[in-house]
C-alpha cells in the first residue's frame, strides 16, 4: 500500500457496544482471538457483579429472617410465661393440680415427638426443626412448676414422663439436655423430701431404675465448659448427684461404678483456671470416698492417688487465692485421707513420693501445712503404716515433725486446724512411728528425746498435764449431767472428744520412751513428782487405752498391741 492509499483510507463506523449477554452471539468468525477474549472477559466481569449483588441481597434477607425468628421466639417465651403465670394465678392454692399436670405431660410428649419427627425429616436443615426445638425447650421450662408439688410425683412416674426426660439427656442439642438437667435438679431438691417424702422416694426410685447416673455422666462428657450455659449445666448435674446421694446414701457405690469417679478426677486434673465447678467436683468426690471402701479402691486403681498428689503439689509454695479455693484444697486433702484407709492406696502413696511431698509442704509453712499433717497421720497409722513410718524417718521427716511437736503454730482465722487438733495430729504421728519403726529408724527416733537435755521429754510432760486437766474437767461435767440414761460407750466417746484421746497418745509415747531409756524414766518421774503427778496415773490411762483398742481392723494386730502395752505398763 502506497502513501496515497493510506491517506485515502477510512475505517468503518464502530457499532454501538452490545450488552454482555449479546456479545457471545455476536462473535464473528473473522474476529481476532484478542477481540474474542476481550468480549468474554467483559462478560465474566459482569456476571461476577451480578453474583455479588445477589449474595448481598440474600445476606440481607437472611438477617431479616433471623431477626424475625428471634422476635417470634421471644414472643413465644413471653406467651408461655404468661400462660404459666395465669395458670398459677387462676388456681385457688397457687399450685398445679392433677388435671393440669396430665395436660402438661401430654403437651410435653407431643413436643418431644414433633421434634423427633422434624429432625428425622430434615436432618440437614436446622431451619426446619428449630421451631419445634424452641417449643420443646419452652415446655421443659414450664414443667419446673411440677417441683412445687411433690405430691404429684407419683403421677409423673406413672405417665412414663421420667423415661422421656432421661432420653432427652442424649439430645443432639445440648441446650435441651441442659434444660432437662435443670428440671431434674429442681425435682430432686431436698426441699421436696421435706414436703412429701413418699413422692420424692418414688421419683428417685424411678430415676435410678432408668440408669440416671450413667446417663448424666455421658452427658457430662460432651459438655463444653467454655460455653457459659453448658458450664452451668455441669454444676447443676453435680447438684443432682448430691441430691441423690443425700436422699439415697446406699447408691454411692453404684454412682462411683457408673463412671462419675473417673470423670471427677479428669475434671479436677484438667488444666483450667480454678472455678466453682472444680470446687463442686472436689466436694462430690469427698462424699463418694467418705465411708466407702470400694470407691477408695477404685480411685487407686485408676491412678487417682497420683492425680490428687499432683493437684496438691501446687499448694506447696502457693496459698489459695480465695476462700472457695481454700475449701477445694481442703476437700482434696480429705479425699487423700479417705483413700489412705485402703492398704493398696498406702503403697501407691509411698511409691508416688507422697511422703516427700507432705514433708516439703510442712516445711513451707503455707496454708496447706495443716492438710499435709492430716494426710501424714493417716498414712502412718496402724499396722499398714509400717513402711511409710520407716520411709518418713529415712527422708528426714523427724527434722520436720519435732519442731511442730515442740511449738504449736499460732492459730489464725485462715488456718484449718485448732491448736488441739494440730497437737493431736503431731502426737499421733510420733506415736505411730514409735509403734511401727524398728532398727536404725527407731534408734534415730529415740535419740530425739534424749538430745538437747531431754527438752522433748519436758514438752511431753507439759502436754500430759494439759490434757489431764481437760479430761478431769470433762469427767466433772459428765458427773454433774449424768442422769443414768447414757451408756458407757457414749460417756467414753465424750471423754475421748474432750481430750482423753490426745492424753492417751501422749502417755503411750511416754510409756515407749521410758521403757527404752532409764534416764528418760528418771526425768519423767522427777517432773511428775514436782507437779503432783504419779506414774500410777499413766498406768491407769494406758490400761484403759489397751482395753478399748476397738473391734475393727486386724484382730491379730490388736491383740499383739494390747499385750505390748500391758507389758510396758508392768515394767513402768
Amino acid at each position: 500500500m502506497d502513501i496515497g492509499e493510506l491517506l485515502d483510507y477510512k475505517p468503518a463506523n464502530t457499532p454501538k457496544r452490545p450488552l454482555p449477554e449479546e456479545e457471545v452471539n455476536q462473535i464473528q468468525e473473522n474476529e481476532t482471538d484478542y477481540e474474542r477474549q476481550k468480549k468474554l472477559r467483559r462478560l465474566a466481569k459482569h456476571r461476577v457483579q451480578q453474583i455479588e449483588k445477589q449474595e448481598q441481597e440474600r445476606l440481607k434477607a437472611e438477617q431479616e429472617r433471623l431477626a424475625e425468628e428471634e422476635r417470634i421466639k421471644q414472643e413465644r417465651q413471653d406467651m408461655v410465661q404468661k400462660l404459666v403465670d395465669e395458670n398459677l394465678a387462676g388456681s385457688d392454692d397457687g399450685v398445679l393440680d392433677e388435671a393440669a399436670l396430665k395436660r402438661m405431660i401430654l403437651l410435653f410428649e407431643k413436643k418431644v415427638l414433633k421434634n423427633q419427627e422434624m429432625r428425622i425429616k430434615f436432618p440437614e436443615n436446622p431451619e426446619k426443626f428449630m421451631e419445634s426445638e424452641i417449643e420443646l425447650h419452652d415446655i421443659l421450662t414450664e414443667m419446673h412448676a411440677i417441683a412445687t408439688v411433690p405430691d404429684l410425683y407419683p403421677i409423673l412416674v406413672n405417665l412414663k414422663a421420667v423415661l422421656s426426660l432421661l432420653e432427652l439427656l442424649t439430645h443432639e442439642n445440648t441446650d435441651i439436655a441442659v434444660a432437662v438437667v435443670n428440671l431434674l435438679q429442681e425435682l430432686t431438691d431436698l426441699d421436696s423430701l421435706n414436703e412429701n417424702e413418699e413422692g420424692t422416694e418414688i421419683l428417685i426410685d424411678a430415676l435410678l431404675s432408668k440408669q440416671i447416673c450413667a446417663l448424666l455422666v455421658q452427658n457430662l462428657e460432651r459438655m463444653d465448659e467454655s460455653v457459659k450455659e453448658e458450664a452451668n449445666g455441669v454444676h447443676t448435674t453435680l447438684g443432682i448427684f448430691e441430691n441423690i446421694m443425700e436422699l439415697r446414701p446406699d447408691v454411692v457405690v453404684d454412682i462411683g461404678k457408673q463412671g462419675l469417679i473417673p470423670w471427677l478426677l479428669k475434671r479436677i486434673k484438667a488444666k483450667m483456671p480454678y472455678d466453682g465447678n472444680k470446687l463442686y467436683c472436689s466436694e462430690i468426690l469427698s462424699i463418694l470416698l467418705q465411708n466407702n471402701e470400694e470407691n477408695r479402691a477404685l480411685v487407686g486403681e485408676i491412678g487417682g492417688i497420683d492425680t490428687l498428689l499432683q493437684q496438691l503439689a501446687y499448694y506447696k509454695r502457693h496459698d489459695p487465692s480465695s476462700p472457695d479455693e481454700q475449701e477445694m484444697m481442703e476437700n482434696l486433702f480429705d479425699c487423700l485421707c479417705s483413700c489412705l484407709m485402703d492398704k493398696q492406696n498406702r503403697d501407691r502413696f509411698l511409691r508416688g513420693e507422697g511422703l516427700q511431698l507432705m514433708n516439703l509442704i510442712l516445711r513451707e509453712k503455707k496454708l496447706s501445712r495443716n492438710g499435709s499433717l492430716k494426710v501424714l497421720n493417716h498414712a502412718l497409722s496402724g499396722p499398714q503404716g509400717k513402711d511409710n513410718c520407716n520411709k518418713f524417718v529415712d527422708i528426714l521427716g523427724l527434722r520436720t515433725i519435732f519442731p511442730l511437736f515442740m511449738k504449736t503454730p499460732k492459730k489464725n482465722r485462715k488456718r484449718m486446724l485448732s491448736t488441739e487438733e494440730h497437737e493431736e495430729h503431731v502426737i499421733s504421728i510420733i506415736a505411730n512411728m514409735l509403734r511401727n519403726c524398728r532398727g536404725t529408724q527407731r534408734q534415730r527416733l529415740m535419740t530425739k528425746f534424749i538430745e538437747n537435755d531431754m527438752e522433748k521429754v519436758d514438752r511431753l510432760m507439759e502436754l500430759h498435764f494439759k490434757y489431764m486437766e481437760k479430761v478431769e474437767m470433762i469427767d466433772a461435767s459428765i458427773d454433774r449431767k449424768n442422769t443414768g440414761e447414757e451408756d458407757e460407750d457414749e460417756i467414753y466417746l465424750k471423754r475421748l472428744n474432750g481430750g482423753l484421746f490426745s492424753l492417751q497418745l501422749v502417755d503411750y509415747i511416754t510409756l515407749e520412751v521410758c521403757n527404752s531409756s532409764p534416764n528418760i524414766k528418771k526425768r519423767v518421774t522427777h517432773i511428775l513428782n514436782m507437779r503432783g503427778g504419779t506414774l500410777k496415773t499413766i498406768r491407769q490411762i494406758m490400761r484403759e487405752y489397751a482395753g478399748n483398742l476397738g473391734e475393727d481392723g486386724d484382730k491379730e494386730w490388736q491383740e499383739q498391741e494390747q499385750r505390748h502395752i500391758l507389758k510396758m505398763v508392768d515394767k513402768l
